[in-house]
């Protein structure tokens, strides 16, 4: 006959309500959103999301937003926000910022079962712009230090394989603090050029700007595309529970097919959109490995002064 012991038998009567125990000591969800646009859109665009976690998860949820990118990976960092939806470099940031303390589980997947998108350099249509070497001496604006496709990719590419240094190619070089920024500052004709990004040739930054209103269309025209970058993760703090990780990662892989128009929101669904995203797919930290390296590589040429 098989004894156990009373230690054993508490310890297995426990297990489940260790499973949920997490909601005991996290009452609140605190999901970081970044500035890639103002932020009345970014909380009207994610507020059916926190409200489908809180009923998925029967708990509070709270979007946090802030100025910059920055603001978002020091707030996971500082452990005041458990999640956040970050770009490629700003996760890689804050994987540096944490000594590795970050766990990426899902990124957006297309129609297609593609899961990437394009950094873009855009100009005024009627700017006589046509390409990079037309841009010399110009006005450029990056988005911001911790945009992947609004710095880091169009930076390392026009440095090793456009072979040429943004600061020594265009006149001035600029962040305009944001993606919105960057489009808006070239339609006003403050910056010449500017970085931002894309996911197809019809669903991108500025069309979605042309879309709400904010410019008007036909007036911004692309003039440089890089390589498919993978989208950024939905990313959590290392020193969470693993079953909460577990257990909001299931959570938001349910959104879009149990609320389709909440879905359409969050990802700025366009009907001309052949190819719109559909869901989520699961990733891991390997697969932004490479991003973490550029950006060790820009910092290091940041510091040699090059």
């Amino acid at each position: 006959m098989r004894f156990i012991t009373a230690a054993a038998l508490a310890a297995l009567v426990a297990t489940p309500a260790l499973a949920e125990g997490w909601k005991d000591q996290y009452q609140v969800l605190k999901f970081g959103v970044l500035s890639g646009e103002n932020e009345k859109d970014r909380i009207a665009r994610y507020t059916p999301l926190e409200e489908f976690l809180e009923n998925e998860l029967g708990i509070q949820v709270e979007i946090f937003t802030a100025g910059n990118y920055d603001g978002v990976i020091q707030a996971l960092a500082a452990d005041q926000i458990e999640i956040a939806r970050l770009g490629s470099s700003s996760y890689a940031a804050a994987y540096t910022a944490t000594d590795g303390g970050v766990v990426p589980t899902l990124t957006d997947v297309k129609k297609d079962g593609t899961t990437g998108y394009y950094s873009i350099v855009v100009t005024r249509c009627d700017s006589g712009i046509k390409s990079l070497e037309d841009a010399k001496g110009k006005v450029h604006a990056f988005a911001d230090p911790d945009s992947t496709s609004g710095y880091a990719v169009p930076y390392w590419n026009m440095v090793n394989k456009e072979g040429f240094k943004p600061e020594e190619h265009f006149g001035t070089v600029t962040f305009g603090g944001s993606h919105e920024a960057d489009v808006q500052g070239v339609y006003n004709g403050t910056f010449d050029t500017a970085s931002t990004y894309q996911n197809n040739e019809v669903n991108g930054i500025y069309q979605r700007m042309e879309a709400k209103g904010m410019i008007e269309p036909g007036q911004i025209c692309k003039i440089w595309q890089s390589p498919e970058i993978t989208t950024g993760p939905w990313t959590f703090r290392k020193n969470l529970p693993e079953g909460m990780i577990e257990d909001v990662t299931v959570a938001l892989e349910k959104f879009a097919a149990e609320d389709e128009e909440g879905f359409k929101l969050y990802s700025s669904f366009d009907p001309e959109d052949e190819n719109p995203k559909v869901g989520f797919q699961r990733v891991d930290a390997e697969r932004y490995q490479w991003i973490v390296d550029m950006r060790a590589w820009i910092k290091e040429q940041r510091r040699a002064g090059s």
